[in-house]
């Protein structure tokens, strides 16, 4: 990974964390985003810590905002002239139903529309790098969800892990539909179960059964570095150059559920998610002229700061 770069986000803590590392101790240069600056700080010199590298960004933002996601988006393309791999690794798990900035879901909008709207906005810059790497953090509960297209806020009814299920969906059919439409730029789109991995995450607001059982399961659990095994070899590994729209798990391909093959709703899903974060569809053409060294449009996808 020497002279590549990279950007994690959900990167201070956990699987995140454990995968900057990895990937800044083989080299990259390893970029990180937090939404709290002292713990980015801490993270990064963790990182430099534990991978000898000097080459350690973090940028703070808190990504359940459409505005901060922009703001980062920016930031990062003011930073790095090529991006090789981008890591949508943040996520979160809330038992009750909590709404952001923009009036939106939380986990809807953390979970999917956060790392939807960032990919699309840094894709020029991944393409001019190409070969590059979109990795995306899903979950085995993907199995269990349901997109519910006529109330993906849960304004109707709200459940905590169906919220969760469903985003976690929403990422495997995101990945599966990225792939398709960036054939041919030399930007690859892959989507990984973890495992069940000891970490902080949903402490912000758990279910009252989890917080009963945390305790007697946490010594089974996957470490976080075991836990950042998959999105590491994704984003760096010989053996997947090239290979996109697939879904892995423990470092293998697997099979998603069926519905997260549905390659109409994937559709639907990708037009809903562009209106809810105001982003043009068509970035797909300036893309892959880019990708071949064509002359760089203006924007490959665009939405108001």
């Amino acid at each position: 990974m020497t002279g590549k770069t990279v950007l994690v986000t959900g990167g201070t803590s956990g699987i995140g964390l454990a995968a900057a590392i990895g990937l800044a101790s083989m080299g990259a240069r390893a970029g990180i985003v937090g939404r709290d600056r002292a713990r980015a700080e801490a993270a990064a010199a963790t990182i430099g810590r534990r991978s000898s590298s000097a080459a350690v960004d973090l940028f703070v933002a808190d990504m359940s905002s459409q505005a901060e996601v922009k703001r980062l988006a920016r930031e990062v393309l003011s930073t790095y002239r090529r991006l090789d791999v981008l890591i949508n690794n943040v996520g979160g798990f809330w038992a009750h139903r909590h709404a952001t900035a923009d009036g939106l879901e939380r986990t809807f909008a953390l979970n999917h529309l956060a790392p939807f709207l960032l990919t699309n906005l840094l894709l020029e810059r991944l393409a001019a790098s190409a070969p590059a790497r979109v990795v995306t953090v899903s979950s085995g509960a993907h199995t269990t969800g349901k997109l519910a297209f006529g109330d993906l806020m849960g304004e109707r009814k709200y459940s905590g892990q169906a919220a969760y299920s469903q985003s976690k969906l929403a990422n495997v059919m995101f990945t599966y539909e990225l792939a398709r439409r960036l054939v041919g730029t030399g930007v690859t789109a892959t989507v990984l179960h973890p495992g069940v991995t000891r970490t902080s995450f949903g402490a912000e607001d758990q279910a009252a059964f989890f917080k009963v059982m945390q305790p007697l399961v946490r010594p089974f659990l996957k470490t976080p570095a075991d836990g950042a095994a998959t999105s590491i070899y994704l984003a760096s590994s010989a053996e997947v150059e090239g290979v996109t729209g697939r879904y892995f798990a423990n470092r293998r391909q697997k099979f998603s559920s069926k519905d997260s093959r549905d390659s109409a709703a994937a559709g639907r899903l990708w037009r809903v998610s562009a209106d809810l974060v105001g982003l043009s569809q068509g970035p797909i053409r300036e893309v892959r002229d880019v990708s071949r060294g064509g002359r760089k449009r203006a924007g490959v996808a665009t939405a108001e700061a």
